[in-house]
């Protein structure tokens, strides 16, 4: 280890801003790993259903979903699938996730995931 490098532990830690107040919009990314036996159907059928929130959930502004065409393989890590929902505001995203549209996508695609990758970020 260089002399003047801290252990990872006491690294200090970045300050998060975790305030749900504020009008800026928000985002929510959600990058999903499939077993691998699991069907092309399945994953269009989680796409599907993705897109239905649209109109459906309040406070949704923008929503993409798709299956990964990277050709950066080396990069992909087993994710195949995203969704990109652009909120309202983070009060609006916060409500999404309780909202049944989507409590019926996650008990749908439960036992065909391996691994989840979730990131949320405010914007202006």
């Amino acid at each position: 280890m260089d002399e003047g490098a801290l252990p990872i532990e006491a690294a200090p830690k970045p300050k998060i801003n975790r305030n749900l107040g504020g009008s800026k919009m928000f985002e929510h990314i959600v990058l999903l790993k499939f077993k691998p036996d699991v069907s092309i159907e399945v994953k269009e059928s989680a796409i599907k259903r993705a897109h239905d929130f649209k109109g459906n959930i309040p406070g949704i502004v923008e929503l993409s979903a798709g299956i990964n065409v990277t050709e950066e393989i080396e990069h992909m890590q087993g994710f195949t699938l995203a969704i990109r929902v652009t909120f309202e505001d983070q009060k609006a995203c916060r409500d999404y996730i309780q909202h049944p549209l989507h409590q019926s996508l996650l008990q749908f695609i439960g036992p065909f995931v391996d691994g989840i990758v979730v990131m949320d970020y405010p914007f202006a």
